[in-house]
């Protein structure tokens, strides 16, 4: 297929390359060219416009930071599409911002697929991303050769911003086990107990997780370089709970991760590890 793309992260960059070595013949854009360099040294048309890419390509796959992000590529991308064209979204946004970017493009006949995921940097290097999706059941067909090279599960999970909803719920239960690890971490170290210890029994009884695994490792051995930066979860904390106070949703283990995730801000660690949330807990200590 022609496939547009834009945003070239560390999600962005290794799923446009599977999508190319699968034969897909790529459209790009970005704000700084260079980073589309690795692409188009591989034949891959870089255009001038994100409009320009929506003319070129039958479907947009856009993975960018933010809500106003995508809003704003969105307003380029619907006076380029054709009717029929597609605009996939694998940002984490509001389900808000979702259902509005989609009743705009049904106006012109174009289909928006809000479609996040979960499995990180590595999840998207392996093609083992959860892709977990919102939009027309009918589209299902024609997405899911695109999905089929970037992830290894793929939910439907209803209308335009149901999969927004999906990663919110995703992320609060992955950022309170984080935090969970933290405090863990934090109590073995207090009772002068060895935290690489208690995660090793902790990983073959109930609590093993792959949070505790991956995150809970790098509290054992105080690696708090980023493997997934704090304010992304930052952000997407923002937006769950913005959600949960627009619903009259009670949300309180996830109220104090979020005042954690503030604390953790504070201290400008916001691009070093979510692990990170075991300083946090360190402060003053």
């Amino acid at each position: 297929m022609e496939i547009g793309f834009i945003g070239f992260g560390t999600m962005g960059r290794p799923m446009a390359e599977h999508l190319l070595r699968a034969g897909h013949r790529l459209h790009v854009w970005s704000r700084r060219a260079a980073s589309t360099d690795f692409l188009v040294e591989q034949g891959v048309v870089r255009c001038d416009t994100p409009t320009e890419v929506a003319r070129v390509a039958d479907i947009v796959c856009t993975n960018v930071t933010g809500s106003a992000d995508v809003e704003a590529l969105a307003a380029e991308l619907a006076d380029g599409f054709a009717p029929g064209g597609i605009h996939i979204d694998f940002s984490t946004i509001a389900p808000s911002a979702a259902r509005r970017i989609a009743a705009a493009y049904a106006a012109r006949g174009v289909d928006f697929v809000d479609a996040p995921v979960s499995g990180g940097g590595v999840g998207a290097q392996n093609a083992t991303l959860a892709i977990m999706w919102g939009g027309k059941s009918a589209l299902t067909t024609r997405l899911a050769p695109i999905f089929a090279c970037l992830g290894k599960t793929v939910v439907h999970v209803g209308e335009s911003g149901a999969g927004q909803v999906a990663k919110a719920c995703n992320q609060m239960v992955m950022v309170a086990a984080i935090e969970a690890a933290a405090e863990a971490a934090r109590l073995a170290n207090a009772a002068g107990v060895d935290f690489a210890k208690v995660r090793e029994a902790m990983l073959s009884g109930s609590a093993g997780s792959k949070v505790l695994e991956v995150f809970g490792g790098r509290m054992a051995t105080c690696d708090f370089a980023a493997g997934v930066e704090a304010r992304l979860h930052h952000k997407d904390f923002a937006l769950l709970m913005n959600e949960a106070v627009g619903l009259g949703v009670p949300l309180p283990v996830s109220s104090a991760v979020w005042q954690q995730l503030n604390a953790l801000m504070a201290q400008d660690w916001g691009r070093q590890d979510t692990a990170s949330l075991l300083r946090v807990l360190e402060i003053g200590r």
